[in-house]
């Protein structure tokens, strides 16, 4: 029962009519929702026309969104025209249903206010800025989709007629207290069952398989016994990482480096200023013309500066580079110690400016970022070795198709080979995406199969390369009888313990049912296990459904079942009690609500059938595919 309820919650025709009117929605296009045809027409419901604009419209944008979701997937199914045509005809019967609940609704008198209608597009988060409606925005979007706001303002109460009739319906499937604790009873409960096992991995250990019953068996099963494609690679590695730990510079590289450099070791130069930063112009004037007659700059800053950080320090706001230099400051244009500004006005007020000190570019000498270049060049000279021995072996490995040799002479060491493997156990040195896509996709095989021609140079993250070559080549196939006998043989006998345990356990279930107790057991020797607990919100395996699935016993009696366990056992039940299991206050809400929910479901299902029922509805040439 509680499967059907969640099935009737998630039913897609409620979930379209749920889902509030928004700007994804309206993107697709609903504009000619509005317009009717003059032509022939999709269905008449009640005598009420659904135009083939309506229908194309809205295949459209059906065609759109799965377009979107699935991508190239969808070009294929669209490719399908019994795909289409079902498609067309799910579109076709949602916009039916959507026309009957329209008609029902203004049968029930349901209206909905402009205020209404007001608040809810105001409601809409696409439509606000700052946590507020935007009115700009609102009306930019929807006339973007070709829609005025008197179009737009119509599909919203459509839209609100729609939830208000859910609403009403909804309220009509209430749960009384007393089927609530019945529902409750049925649904959360605790369980307690004893269990008696045929281990089928014990069984099959005494049973025999003639050559006959393997070989049947290997016939009947071959693709389970299938060997993948596998390989061979012969591969050359190439690491620019490696070459620079065998690469070397001298002294003249480095110095050489270093001159044609000087920029990346250059510390730029930088001024240090004061302030006096004024809110009036005529107290910053005051203020020059003290300091211009020899008034201490520190003492006027600490007393008069609105600046309250480079007051504290008598106005002084510290060394800047000239990135770094406020453009009132360059404003200033002051190149020597101790100059002053004029009044300069700013975003902040006027300033009054004093160069206190400067400190001119310097370039690093080498002897202090010696190893920093020496590092470098040696980097430089292994990346430039790096891509010489790359296009070195390139060349080698296409002039001499045939094998490795020359590109091993080129680079200088000889191929390494890897064992057989498949596509799904790469070797490490070979686990990079580049590799397995030229090595996989076919073109370094010959026609037959065989090993044929070496690869070009691939590139891989962390300067690194390779040139490989398929040494040997296994297609799938499979595998002869020989080389899996002892796993058809294992199978066999499993089957046939597996066959015995479901006989034995049929038997022992019809003497038990017959109320022969624990004697029903023993021809197969077991025993039942102590109790255990199941739970019915933990029925994740088939064993826990079987026990769930059972009647409840009578009173001081068992019954009984028989299930499978997650090892491919034969399990025998015997369900002993059923005991609901209490809810608090807010686990029962939560329980009640769920089934609220699921009741609406229903009862909208029932809704839409009764209104299809009791319609004429008759469809036009349009619902046709063109």
């Amino acid at each position: 029962m509680m499967d059907n309820l969640r099935a009737a919650a998630n039913h897609v025709v409620l979930k379209i009519i749920l889902g509030l009117i928004a700007v994804s929605f309206v993107l697709t296009g609903v504009g000619n929702y509005l317009i009717g045809g003059d032509g022939d027409y999709a269905a008449k419901v009640n005598g009420q026309q659904i135009s083939r604009a309506q229908l194309e419209q809205a295949v459209q944008n059906e065609r759109n969104r799965q377009q979107e979701s699935m991508g190239e997937q969808f070009s294929q199914l669209a490719a399908n025209e019994g795909y289409m045509r079902q498609m067309r005809q799910q579109v076709l019967s949602q916009l039916i249903d959507e026309t009957l609940l329209d008609q029902y609704a203004d049968k029930l008198g349901l209206a909905i206010s402009d205020d209404q209608i007001k608040q809810a597009i105001f409601a809409i988060p696409a439509f606000r800025s700052d946590d507020k409606f935007d009115n700009a925005k609102f009306r930019s979007l929807i006339g973007n989709m070709g829609l005025s706001p008197d179009q737009y303002a119509v599909l919203m109460r459509k839209q609100l007629l729609t939830q208000q009739l859910i609403q009403g319906v909804g309220g009509t499937g209430f749960l009384l207290p007393a089927e609530t604790d019945r529902l409750l009873a049925v649904a959360v409960q605790t369980r307690e069952a004893r269990l008696a096992t045929f281990a089928i991995a014990a069984l099959a250990e005494k049973q025999t398989a003639s050559d006959d019953e393997i070989q049947a068996s290997y016939n009947a099963h071959k693709n389970q016994y299938l060997s993948p494609e596998a390989f061979k690679v012969s591969y050359i590695p190439m690491d620019a990482e490696a070459m620079q730990a065998k690469t070397s510079v001298d002294e003249q590289e480095i110095q050489a480096w270093y001159d044609q450099h000087h920029d990346q070791f250059t510390v730029p130069g930088r001024k240090r200023y004061s302030i006096i930063q004024s809110k009036s112009e005529n107290d910053a004037n005051d203020w020059l013309k003290q300091l211009q007659q020899g008034a201490d700059f520190a003492a006027l800053a600490k007393a008069h500066s609105t600046d309250v950080v480079s007051a504290k320090n008598g106005g002084d706001i510290g060394w800047m580079s000239d990135s770094d230099t406020l453009d009132e400051l360059k404003q200033a244009n002051l190149s020597e110690k101790g100059q002053l500004s004029g009044v300069i006005k700013s975003s902040v007020g006027f300033l009054i400016i004093r160069l206190d000190d400067m400190q001119p570019a310097q370039v690093s000498p080498l002897s202090a970022v010696h190893d920093a270049v020496a590092a470098k060049v040696k980097q430089e000279k292994a990346i430039d070795a790096y891509y010489a021995l790359q296009q070195k072996v390139s060349d080698a490995a296409s002039n001499d198709n045939e094998t490795l040799a020359s590109a091993e002479t080129a680079a200088g060491i000889k191929a390494q080979q890897t064992d057989w493997f498949s596509h799904d156990d790469v070797p490490a040195a070979l686990n990079y995406d580049a590799v397995k896509q030229v090595l996989f996709q076919g073109s370094l095989l010959g026609s037959n199969g065989a090993p044929g021609s070496n690869s070009d140079v691939i590139t891989v993250d962390g300067n690194r390369a390779f040139v490989i070559r398929i040494a040997d080549h296994r297609p799938e196939r499979v595998q002869p009888l020989e080389d899996v006998r002892a796993r058809v043989e294992q199978e066999v006998k499993r089957e046939k313990a597996l066959e015995q345990a479901r006989v034995d356990a049929e038997k022992a279930l019809v003497a038990l049912k017959q109320g022969k107790g624990t004697e029903a057991l023993q021809p197969a020797g077991l025993s039942f296990s102590a109790p255990q607990q199941f739970d019915s919100a933990n029925q994740g395996d088939p064993l826990a459904q079987t026990v769930f699935t059972l009647h409840q016993p009578p009173q001081g009696k068992s019954s009984y079942g028989i299930a499978s366990n997650a090892q491919g056992d034969i399990v025998l039940i015997a369900l002993d009690s059923v005991t609901p299991r209490p809810l608090d206050e807010q686990q029962r809400k939560q329980f009640v609500d769920q089934l609220n929910q699921g009741m609406t479901g229903v009862t909208f299902d029932a809704l839409l059938a009764n209104l299809r029922a009791e319609a004429k509805i008759k469809t036009g040439a349009a619902a046709q595919m063109q």
